[in-house]
């Protein structure tokens, strides 16, 4: 008998760059400006693809429209990136790819918006599709491939078992540039209103219908999403330009001529492309890089970030603070934290390398910083002590070691209880967690002082069981399992349940206290009623609560709704945690690992449905909401705790 053995999983790649529109114009007088590095984006992401990854040239398939001056494209019209070629080569490149295969895709080219949409059921009479746009647009008769025809196309390589990757440096709400620089966006802020075939040759509309329901399912197109192209991605990893409301540009780089800078930054980091290297790891460096020359363009990722880069492997990640910029003469970085997150002046980081997955690795700590210039959502830092010779990049990682506030660092007092027997030692156990929490402190806790005030208190039971109070002396609820003082290790669990329990109380007194901040009174929240049964498909209808003083008490199963709304005149970041009865705090809503944050355009409103449930062995428990919303792009998962005791599992 013969053993089967496991056929080696390929890259297939599809790549689409368009500088050459020929001549257009919308009806509102705007066109497709031809441009100039899409091409180039093409041609270098193919050279990678050849050199660093060995891909065959018929592994890969190519879609190119360049601009040399001429009428046309050089390139022969069967390469042309036209609609009819383009759905082509998609259906190609999923042919070609097998089971376990990775299909990488990259579009460098013009994105645009048109009306109306192949499907009014689902984004209404009056909604629109995003699209890439071919090269041959000016043509009346030509179709833009919509964002419901990516999505099926998308959907059927992964039903088919495929690992897909798509890259979009192109943007759907694009303005002009201004000054002298040559940089130029791939995009325009118009909606296309000319009249076109509506037949698609992806699949019928029906077909279409099905896919997007089921993508868009539990969500609504009343709100912009991450890069806004598609709804919440799940199955395969999308890497876009920039948010739904920001522009893509195009940028002379030095030696290297016009690049899209998301496909510039993106090949740059990929020079340091590794086994274990995730999305989300690269995605950090290139937001960094990105963010920190143009701060009207957000690298957006969605999908799923833990996977590794052209890797098949998964690796759970590590919330850290993202290195936004580094001035080495200087001896400083801008951390993408600050007030927003409970961090304050003084407050210590370690930074570790980009690609460290492991911060229990000494040997992988670069420097000690500390903020000097403290701002809402972003910090400057300055370098204490480095450990190692490399210079700190950007998209390195910072992980808060200390708060940098006393009001922050929580003080313990330990009790010693009169009448316990004789043979529960309890002067010794009070001693070891006194040197537990020297020792594994963090900066968040230390000792209360005879006269100090005291947050928390540790005592022992009559059975002879460790106890955490609150500063009342109420034993706190849902510390679980109960430390026995005879345990191996109990006195250094106790010392980090404490510090633990002041993660989640810095994270619930975050507020903004400041009455003149242009966000004050901005951003309506409600909990707006109870529903027995709710189908995510079905429109809301809550009811009143049922407790006196509209108190918002759920019975298990049940549904309530939260309320957002941005009264601002700004666009606003929103991102919401739930901090549980079991001392978790976790990302709701987005809820996706590669999604920080929802952009809520001003008068935008949302209603966020949230079923109750009770963990395992409890009758009844308390969570708590909070609402963040931002001006700038921040990132609240480092915020993130399991539940006490337990190690951090991704809930997205």
């Amino acid at each position: 008998m013969h053993s089967k053995i496991p056929r080696e999983s390929r890259i297939y790649a599809l790549l689409i760059g368009i500088d050459c529109y020929l001549p257009n114009a919308l009806p509102d007088g705007s066109s497709y400006a031809s441009l100039g590095g899409c091409v180039r984006d093409i041609t270098e992401v193919e050279a990678f693809l050849n050199g660093k990854l060995r891909l065959q040239d018929q592994q890969i398939i190519k879609l190119t429209a360049s601009n040399g001056g001429t009428t046309e494209p050089h390139e022969p019209r069967e390469q042309w990136p036209a609609y009819e070629n383009m759905v082509a080569a998609f259906h190609k490149v999923a042919q070609l790819a097998q089971a376990g295969d990775q299909v990488y895709i990259h579009y460098s080219g013009h994105g645009g918006r048109t009306q109306p949409t192949l499907l009014p059921e689902q984004k209404g009479v009056n909604g629109f599709d995003e699209a890439l746009v071919p090269t041959d647009i000016g043509n009346s008769t030509t179709r833009y491939l919509r964002d419901v025809e990516m999505a099926h196309l998308l959907r059927t390589m992964v039903d088919k078992g495929l690992i897909v990757t798509i890259v979009l440096d192109s943007c759907h709400s694009g303005s002009a540039t201004r000054g002298a620089s040559g940089d130029t966006v791939r995009g325009l802020s118009t909606i296309d209103t000319t009249s076109r075939p509506m037949e698609s040759l992806v699949a019928s509309r029906d077909m279409l219908a099905e896919t997007w329901r089921l993508l868009d399912r539990g969500g609504t197109r009343g709100f912009q999403l991450g890069s806004g192209w598609l709804p919440e991605v799940k199955d395969y990893v999308l890497l876009a330009a920039c948010r739904a409301t920001e522009s893509a540009y195009e940028h002379r780089f030095e030696q290297s001529g016009k690049h899209g800078v998301l496909t510039y930054w993106f090949l740059d980091s990929l020079k340091q492309l590794r086994p274990g290297l995730t999305f989300k790891q690269l995605h950090d460096r290139i937001l960094a890089k990105v963010h920190s020359e143009f701060v009207l363009q957000t690298p957006q990722l969605q999908g799923d970030a833990n996977r590794t880069v052209f890797g098949v492997e998964h690796i759970q990640p590590f919330y850290a603070v993202n290195v936004m910029r580094v001035e080495p003469v200087q001896k400083r970085l801008l951390l993408n934290g600050g007030q927003v997150h409970a961090i304050r002046k003084g407050a210590q980081f370690i930074i570790y390398p980009p690609d460290a997955t492991d911060f229990a690795q000494v040997s992988q700590r670069q420097a000690l910083v500390e903020i000097t210039e403290l701002g809402a959502t972003d910090s400057w830092a300055t370098v204490l002590t480095s450990f190692r010779p490399e210079p700190i990049q950007q998209g390195a990682q910072a992980v808060l070691i200390d708060p940098g506030s006393i009001r922050l660092r929580r003080t313990v007092r330990l009790v010693k209880q009169p009448h316990l027997p004789a043979t529960i030692a309890q002067d010794q156990a009070l001693k070891q967690v006194e040197q537990a929490i020297l020792q594994h402190g963090k900066g968040f806790i230390t000792l209360a002082g005879p006269d100090e005030t005291t947050d928390y208190q540790v005592t022992i039971t009559a059975t002879g069981n460790y106890e955490i109070w609150d500063p009342a002396g109420v034993p706190l609820a849902n510390v679980r399992p109960v430390q026995s003082i005879e345990q191996s290790g109990a006195a250094e669990q106790v010392a980090r349940r404490l510090v633990h329990l002041t993660k989640y109380r810095n994270t619930l007194q975050l507020d903004n206290a400041d009455i003149t901040s242009p966000l004050a009174g901005n951003l309506l929240v409600e909990l707006a009623g109870v529903q027995a049964a709710y189908d995510p498909q079905d429109r809301p209808e809550p009811q009143p609560f049922r407790d006196p003083g509209d108190t918002p008490v759920l019975k298990p199963g049940e549904w309530t709704f939260l309320r957002v709304k941005n009264t601002s005149p700004q666009v606003l970041n929103v991102t919401v945690l739930d901090l549980g009865p079991d001392w978790s705090i976790t990302q709701i809503y987005p809820s996706r690992q590669d999604t920080l944050s929802m952009t809520f355009d001003p008068g935008q409103e949302m209603l966020f449905p949230l079923q109750a449930y009770l963990p395992e062995g409890y009758t009844d428990a308390l969570d708590i909401l909070k609402v963040f919303a931002t001006v700038g792009s921040t990132n609240f998962r480092w915020l993130e705790l399991p539940a006490l005791d337990q190690p951090f599992v991704s809930k997205g």
